[in-house]
């Protein structure tokens, strides 16, 4: 083989070990900071209701009695958490958290909990508690009809 011709050669491993790097890197931030939550969430979707897409108030998500008091639920499809810090009182947030983006999975005794590195929020403000993530999750707006949250 000519002195070119390697040359050639080893370029195009090396390009294949680049690539193959590159992918790997990708599905590990994926896995770690890129999660959409709609794996092994535990959590109900949206409730379906009759005309619900796209009427007066949004999306229905939940009855109010979906909602526990003290705790709350996470919708990984519209990834959004809704809580009932206070009994008949609902607040919602990104399920998002901001620490590196993983879904927030389990919300119980007033904490919204991520999993992938243990930020915990507060249910009724959305501020951390318990680091890593320093920034609340973002409000989303809710309405409460009768017995039914809409996502606005």
């Amino acid at each position: 083989m000519s002195a070119t011709q390697e040359r050639r050669s080893l370029l195009g491993r090396r390009t294949v070990v680049a690539a193959v790097g590159a992918a790997g890197a990708a599905a590990a931030l994926t896995a770690c900071g890129g999660s959409d939550g709609s794996e092994g969430s535990g959590s109900p979707d949206a409730v379906e209701q009759p005309g619900s897409g796209g009427g007066k108030g949004g999306e229905v998500l939940a009855a109010t009695a979906d909602i526990p008091e003290g705790g709350g639920v996470v919708f990984a499809t519209q990834k959004v958490v809704v809580t009932q810090p206070q009994q008949g009182e609902f607040k919602a947030f990104s399920s998002t958290c901001t620490h590196q983006g993983c879904a927030v999975k389990d919300v119980s005794d007033g904490v919204i909990t991520c999993p992938c590195h243990n930020s915990t929020f507060d249910a009724a403000t959305g501020s951390p508690t318990g680091g890593p993530a320093t920034q609340p999750l973002p409000a989303r707006e809710i309405s409460v009809e009768g017995d039914s949250i809409r996502l606005v």
